[in-house]
């Protein structure tokens, strides 16, 4: 028995580019703050960096082949902002433009279609030494870079996402300092995720202006369920002011054109400093926040357990005990249900796609050359018969982009996570499908996932 899948249901996978493309110093690029970050913190595993990578800076067709051969329909990447402006702004660079419209003659020639991140973490180190995103100079600066990608690609391609997850770039970037550029500091991450907000409408607006009939643009948002971890009104509490800052903070000023107010009042209790915080009222901003996209995509990996901290307002993570990826991420596939039923029930029914959803394994190659990541097949067949069955229950989800490929830089966890259903020897850069691409193909030739 195959339970089956909308028949034009999309089925793709997804990278980012400075966790694969490597070669930072080739092709005229610029410094990125991820290159920064790896040369001047010790908070990357191992020291490692992604100067190589996966090398698909080079190995692309390789790569884009072997996404045929798995019968992959459609490729999320990501362009690498200081590829295409060395210094931000100002002088574009031919050979990136080259590289890139290179990938997408390539996918399409192979009948793979291309959607491409503008933005996922990489912003140029010359920008982010003038403020980066606590600038709101960088609105003009990202409009600029994407314009000059709309025009350049937007003859080709039809998909676009801004912003990939502006909440971790923000809270780990600025506000926690644990992801580039480093910030640890409570106003610099709340100016963060206003100007991020903002250049995502900015640039929503700008793709009306050159496209105002074909195309489609959307944001992806990393978002997870937030259940109280035991049957209190202090955890039901705590649960609510976790999906305050994970989800409402996000979905609420793109799709309902306000900010939560419950975490309003939070932050301006945190932060009091008005300049600061009286941004996420003004009227104006949150309609150019608010402009209408034609879709949300979700990252979507695990749930959250949490309780009442010891400070008010504090919220702790409670680990449960449920089955584990590498991650340290409990298996919680009914999340993706609640993501999807809520999403539907709260905001309306905009389409949806999963943008990012799989699962890091430890994995070994056996006697007979294979990798058998048995775990992973698991975690992907659990969240996608949760994803049908949100579908069977009025959910407009249209497509589902498994992460990753490839094996691929983890950020701070460096080489030692392998989320990719295609194995990367990082060494002799060899590449080796596991038995989760034999899967995956499986699903997508037949649209469906059989029960037997």
């Amino acid at each position: 028995m195959t339970t089956k899948f909308p028949k034009d249901f999309i089925w793709g996978t997804a990278t980012s580019s400075y966790q694969i493309e490597g070669a930072v110093n080739e092709g005229g690029r610029g410094e990125t703050i991820w290159d920064h970050f790896c040369k001047t913190t010790s908070k990357i595993a191992n020291a490692d960096n992604g100067d190589t990578a996966c090398n698909h800076y080079h190995r692309y067709k390789e790569d884009i082949q072997l996404m045929k051969n798995l019968n992959i329909k459609s490729y999320r990447f990501s362009i690498c902002w200081s590829r295409i402006l060395p210094e931000g702004t100002g002088k574009v660079n031919p050979i990136g433009l080259q590289f890139y419209r290179s990938i997408i003659e390539t996918l399409i020639e192979n009948d793979i279609e291309p959607i491409i991140t503008l933005y996922h973490w990489e912003l140029p180190q010359v920008l982010q030494e003038k403020g980066g995103w606590e600038n709101p100079k960088i609105i003009n600066d990202f409009m600029n870079y994407a314009n000059v990608i709309f025009n350049e690609f937007g003859d080709v391609v039809k998909k676009w996402i801004t912003l990939n997850e502006p909440m971790v770039f923000t809270y780990l970037g600025y506000l926690k300092g644990i992801h580039a550029p480093g910030i640890a500091d409570e106003i610099s991450g709340a100016k963060a995720v206003h100007h991020a907000l903002l250049a995502h409408g900015e640039t929503v607006k700008l793709f009306r202006k050159l496209y105002p009939s074909e195309g489609q643009i959307g944001i992806t948002l990393n978002l997870a369920p937030m259940y109280p971890s035991e049957d209190t009104i202090k955890a039901q509490e705590a649960a609510h002011i976790s999906d305050g800052f994970t989800n409402r903070m996000f979905l609420d000023p793109i799709l309902k054109g306000t900010y939560p107010e419950d975490i309003l009042v939070i932050i301006k209790q945190q932060i009091q400093e008005p300049s600061v915080t009286n941004n996420f009222t003004i009227e104006k901003d949150l309609k150019t926040i608010s402009q209408p996209i034609d879709f949300i995509g979700i990252n979507y990996y695990s749930a959250g357990f949490v309780k009442e901290g010891k400070q008010k307002y504090e919220v702790e993570p409670v680990e449960m005990d449920a089955p584990k990826t590498d991650m340290g991420w409990p298996v919680t596939p009914e999340g993706i249900y609640d993501l999807l039923i809520r999403i539907k029930n709260d905001y309306g029914n905009i389409p949806l796609y999963i943008t990012e959803n799989g699962a890091a394994y430890k994995d070994n190659i056996n006697e007979k050359g294979e990798i058998e990541d048995m775990e992973r097949i698991e975690y992907l067949k659990s969240h996608l018969l949760m994803c049908q069955k949100a579908i069977a229950d009025g959910v407009n989800l249209k497509g589902y982009y498994l992460w990753s490929f490839l094996d691929n830089f983890e950020w701070i966890d460096g080489y030692t996570k392998r989320f990719g259903i295609v194995y990367v020897d990082f060494k002799s850069q060899k590449r080796l499908p596991k038995k989760s691409a034999y899967f995956y193909k499986n699903v997508i030739d037949q649209n469906g996932l059989s029960l037997l």
